[in-house]
């Protein structure tokens, strides 16, 4: 959202913000056509919000249709899917654009990006509108050593690889036990050094870097650009490290969000695993994120 200062005469703020619009369109990378629809004279903030949709996931098994549109009317303008609660492509895509919300990404389990599931899930991914195919999880059996999680990495190269043909990427999600050391290395480093960038992209957990002694912006610093989306999720102060709704914890993400640029950050999208309200909490969220100037 764009905020000019008040001195400034209409007819010269309407003439720049089309001048930025079209730039940002048509002359640049789309991780900087964003920050360029965001630049304004006295501040910067999130171009558009997300909730990634595992915070209301009971709601959704309910009633999807009516999720959704609960979720658009708080202001939210895109969502991340975890599950399609057995409704199919084509009729989500349609409450999707009934209500003008778009879906970037869907999580889905890494078997689900291989062999025989793929072209399924592929499909469906490509009727709902989805970019990006999120891994977000491990099974504690495939990262016991580093040489697991290189193997991992070798696993979503070759869906990176086939879903490219698709006009799809894959993406990782963090939990915190990726920055448990193992073989004296950090899971996370590992995946993101044995990953091509050409292929795999990730998806930052800011809640569980912080809960697992991580700085988010370390890893935007030494990996830049491999950070096409990020989930928002506060936490109370060391060591309870416990999950809030966004703006009650100690997490500045005013000062991350202010890096966005160099992590490549493309997606905002709020979580919470287990609100007591799912919606109050979300609303919440979404307030605290629509006021924050970085």
């Amino acid at each position: 959202m764009r905020r000019f200062a008040s001195h400034t005469p209409r007819s010269i703020v309407f003439s720049r913000r089309s001048f930025l619009q079209t730039l940002a369109a048509v002359s640049l990378p789309p991780a900087l056509a964003a920050a360029a629809r965001r630049r304004g004279a006295t501040g910067t903030r999130l171009p558009h919000i997300g909730l990634q949709l595992y915070t209301v996931r009971d709601a959704m098994q309910r009633d999807l249709p009516g999720t959704l549109a609960r979720v658009a009317a708080i202001g939210y303008d895109e969502v991340e899917f975890a599950g399609y609660f057995d409704h199919p492509p084509d009729r989500i895509r349609r409450v999707l654009d009934e209500l003008h919300l778009r879906a970037p990404g869907a999580h889905v389990a890494l078997e689900a990006l291989e062999g025989r599931e793929r072209a399924r899930t592929v499909d469906a991914a490509l009727a709902i509108g989805h970019e990006w195919l999120v891994v977000p999880w491990l099974d504690a059996d495939v990262r016991q050593t580093a040489d697991d999680y290189r193997r991992v990495a070798d696993r979503l190269n070759a869906a990176g690889r086939a879903l490219r043909e698709r006009g799809l990427r894959v993406a990782y999600h963090n939990h915190d036990f990726e920055l448990t050391p193992v073989d004296g290395a950090r899971g996370l480093d590992v995946l993101l050094e044995s990953t091509d960038p050409a292929l795999v992209d990730f998806e930052m957990d800011i809640y569980w870097v912080v809960k697992g002694g991580g700085d988010p912006l370390d890893f935007f610093h030494r990996h830049r650009g491999r950070f096409a989306m990020v989930h928002v999720k506060d936490a109370t102060a060391a060591p309870a490290r416990e999950m809030m709704d966004v703006g009650s914890g100690v997490i500045d993400f005013a000062r991350i969000f202010a890096h966005d640029e160099e992590g490549g950050v493309r997606h905002w999208f709020v979580e919470h695993d287990a609100p007591a309200n799912p919606f109050a909490s979300i609303r919440r969220s979404y307030e605290f994120l629509r006021r924050l100037d970085f």
